[in-house]
């Protein structure tokens, strides 16, 4: 509920990690800025199968599915061997013979290809649940975090955590876990065959198996720092991107929208540069193994000719050998392949994590009390403040709201009025001080039952998608459709909602889509009365409609604001003329406090406020309703 315009200089400074828009060289102005590089690869990857732990007895079948479809892999060529050495040296071909071979083999290569699509389906299953659970997490960790900090990284960047890095940790976990099983079985099983037809000729085709290793060892570690970049750069895009869409009226009046073009170039040319290089690294392995390989399998054939001349083996030994060599490199080229795929998974899950790990919330006292609902006096008692420790913005900031009173918080820009109010939603937990709402220090109560007391009108209003009736019930529920008619009527809302082709059922898009300014505040502040608070927050909740609704919400506010406490912050002086208090936030304290007439004959701060709006001279005539009329 925080608004730029009153506290531009209370924001702490950005982290050095996160993405800060425009910060230094690592902001989307930047190019080539540092990025961080990767954590441990290992520790990462067992965090992430851990969201596999439920999903075991599954995993289990599909091992299971990985060995008997690895065993008819090996008996085809078993078999083809057996059938040239039937045929070898004979004069006639035992055809019988050879059609058994065939529809054994047959039958071998087609249980292999079934099982392997079985295990792939199921494995989509466990993967897909595995990353449903790791997303739901993420979302539900964002809504545990601190708005401190939110403050310090742009929510573009953010949701592309939510987005791009949990796809990518999809794509890794279905792609990968199959492939290394069925790789592990497939290279044990070969390596056996091989060694029961020739140990000779298998210790020939282990001679390329270092140079495998040594070939995705050094290229994965290059993708797996390329991979970390190219995510970085990603969320600064889509960080720009949800900036520059949210702001474009701002971006056209201001007519910046060749630089918002040519920023969007320069991050989106940098993130193009690190996807290049971690494709071009990324795909430099497969030809190189390949190469490998082809020198394997032709050492393999050399010396396998050479032991049939001399006699020790037979030529379908040799044959079979080539085809159980190729099932053996096979997996070997896989699995590299599939740990150069892991390293963009990992990279993913790694800024997943990063998230996860950030400390949430103060949790609530074990023994924290439920704040019920009625008329509640508020206590400020030697409160102290700042969003960076260093640099406070209240200083022994005392007061006391009467229940059912009404309260005005007026002064300069900055000076700290929202603060004071983010501080009794325990936004964030004072310095020092203690805040007591009902006798009792906010801090002994559950966060829920603290916030449910509240109802907030800000000038700067926001609707979620959806019809009107969900967003004018969004605060209760549960309340009847009588009920939210009768509040928008209050308010003077239900007149042009009914002038709405579906009229309560519209469908609004974001943030109110076609709505105006004022139709839009005026259903906050009917779902504010629909939600039926203890404490009242009206942060300039008129500022934004014409003088006639301000008006008809001013009466409205007076209904609501009966027998509650209410808080009013205000720059327009004359909407708090009749306010219970009114008091004068300058310099991190507060400067004076009063009655409007106490004020005004004190002829300090609030008079020169008072003079500067309406002239010399105006205050003793001027008259005019108010929301934060004494009732």
């Amino acid at each position: 509920m925080s608004r730029a315009s009153d506290r531009p200089s209370e924001r702490p400074p950005a982290p050095a990690a996160p993405v800060r828009p425009g910060g230094g060289g690592a902001g989307p102005r930047g190019r080539g800025g540092p990025v961080q590089k990767p954590k441990a690869f290992r520790p990462t990857v067992r965090r992430l199968l851990s969201y596999l732990r439920t999903e075991r007895r599954l995993l289990a079948v599909v091992f299971s599915f990985s060995l008997a479809s690895a065993g008819a892999a090996l008996v085809g060529p078993y078999l083809i061997g057996r059938a040239i050495d039937a045929m070898h040296g004979q004069g006639s071909v035992d055809f019988g013979a050879l059609h058994v071979l065939l529809a054994l083999m047959t039958a071998a290569f087609a249980m292999d290809a079934s099982l392997t699509f079985v295990q792939s389906w199921l494995m989509a299953g466990v993967s897909q649940r595995a990353v449903s659970k790791l997303r739901s997490g993420l979302f539900a960790k964002l809504h545990g975090l601190p708005l401190s900090y939110f403050d310090a990284r742009r929510h573009g960047e953010l949701m592309s955590r939510l987005s791009n890095d949990i796809d990518n940790v999809s794509a890794s976990l279905s792609q990968t876990v199959v492939q290394l099983m069925a790789g592990a079985v497939a290279i044990v099983g070969s390596l056996v065959m091989m060694l029961v037809l020739s140990p000779l000729l298998t210790l020939a085709g282990l001679v390329t198996v270092p140079l495998v290793y040594l070939l995705a060892r050094v290229v994965t570690r290059r993708t797996g720092k390329l991979f970390k970049e190219q995510q970085a750069y990603l969320g600064r895009l889509n960080g720009q991107i949800e900036e520059s869409v949210t702001g474009l009226a701002l971006v056209k009046a201001f007519g910046r929208e060749r630089r918002s073009v040519a920023e969007f170039d320069e991050v989106n040319r940098s993130l193009s540069e690190i996807g290049i290089r971690a494709q071009i690294w990324s795909g430099l392995l497969m030809p190189l193994l390949s190469v490998i390989n082809n020198i394997g399998f032709a050492t393999v054939a050399v010396v396998g000719s050479v032991l049939a001349v001399k006699g020790h083996i037979s030529v379908g030994v040799i044959a079979s050998f080539l085809s159980y060599s190729r099932q053996f490199a096979r997996p070997l080229n896989d699995i590299a392949n599939v740990y150069n795929v892991l390293q963009s998974g990992v990279a993913g899950a790694e800024r997943v994590f990063e998230v996860l790990d950030e400390a949430e919330e103060r949790p609530d006292r074990p023994d924290a009390a439920e704040l019920r609902p009625g008329a509640l006096d508020v206590v400020f008692d030697d409160v102290s403040f700042g969003y960076d420790p260093a640099r406070p913005i209240l200083n022994n900031v005392s007061f006391e709201a009467k229940a059912g009173t009404s309260v005005a918080l007026v002064g300069p820009t900055g000076a700290g009025k929202t603060t004071i109010v983010q501080l009794l939603n325990r936004f964030y937990d004072v310095t020092e001080g203690e805040i007591r709402i009902g006798g009792r220090d906010i801090r002994d109560y559950s966060r829920s039952s603290l916030r449910s007391a509240f109802g907030v009108v800000l000038q700067d209003t926001y609707l979620f998608s959806g019809t009107i009736r969900d967003n004018i019930k969004y605060g209760n529920p549960g309340a009847s459709d009588d009920e939210m008619i009768e509040a928008a009527r209050l308010v003077g809302a239900d007149a042009f909602v009914r002038r709405l082709p579906g009229r309560y059922d519209t469908t609004l898009a974001e943030n109110g889509g076609s709505l105006s300014q004022g139709q839009k505040q005026l259903l906050a502040i009917a779902r504010v009365m629909l939600a039926r608070p203890s404490i009242l927050i009206l942060d300039e909740a008129t500022s934004s409609v014409d003088t006639r609704t301000e008006l008809q919400i001013q009466e409205a506010l007076l209904t609501v604001m009966k027998g509650r406490t209410s808080f009013v912050i205000a720059h327009r002086l004359n909407t708090i003329r009749g306010a219970d208090q009114i008091l004068v936030v300058a310099e991190g304290g507060i400067a004076e406090r009063g009655t409007h007439a106490d004020l005004m004959a004190r002829r300090g701060a609030y008079y020169r406020m008072f003079e500067s709006q309406f002239g010399v001279g105006a205050a003793p005539g001027l008259s005019g309703g108010t929301p934060a009329t004494r009732t």
